[in-house]
């Protein structure tokens, strides 16, 4: 493809801009560490040889709110536990925030994009952070898979939860 804007019959003129999903305005203003968490509360012992592979459970959750006129806070909460049979191999938590401008997008479509576009653009910088914390504590590097941010959007709204509403004493978008 061209990175030519395209022509309307000659005339000079560039054709419309593409709306729909393909053109979202989303700005991304700032990318931020909020809180991070790395322990290893078994080390050296979790780390000798012999020791079984730990078990990973891995914690999604994203939390959206208004920062400023027209300006809105995604944070992706990452919690990632590590066990070998009982004990803690390691702990990861981290809070990964962007702000947010959609600019010319109408008020009832900021949610849904905040909420599932704000984490997408947000992950694979919070991956990277989860993947050299744990490979600096001495273990292989966690590298997330990919996440359906749309599908988890969807099964907040199903189960009644208000998929990331901000707390209360935080101003409603």
């Amino acid at each position: 493809m061209s990175d030519q804007p395209t022509t309307a019959g000659g005339n000079g003129q560039a054709a419309p801009q593409q709306s729909g999903p393909a053109a979202l305005p989303v700005h991304i203003l700032a990318q931020y560490v909020k809180d991070f968490s790395f322990e290893n509360p078994n080390a050296p012992q979790s780390l000798l040889p012999g020791q079984p592979q730990p078990q990973v459970n891995i914690g999604v959750d994203v939390q959206a709110r208004a920062a400023a006129e027209d300006v809105y806070e995604v944070v992706l909460h990452l919690r990632c536990e590590a066990k070998q049979n009982e004990n803690t191999a390691f702990l990861v938590e981290l809070a990964y925030g962007g702000l947010f401008q959609l600019p010319g997008l109408a008020q009832e479509h900021h949610r849904p994009v905040l909420m599932i576009e704000g984490p997408r653009l947000l992950f694979p910088f919070a991956r990277a952070i989860v993947a050299e914390a744990t490979r600096d504590g001495g273990y292989p590097p966690l590298m997330i898979n990919p996440i359906d941010f749309a599908d988890l959007y969807r099964r907040q709204l199903a189960a009644g939860q208000p998929a990331g509403n901000p707390a209360p004493q935080q101003p409603p978008f």
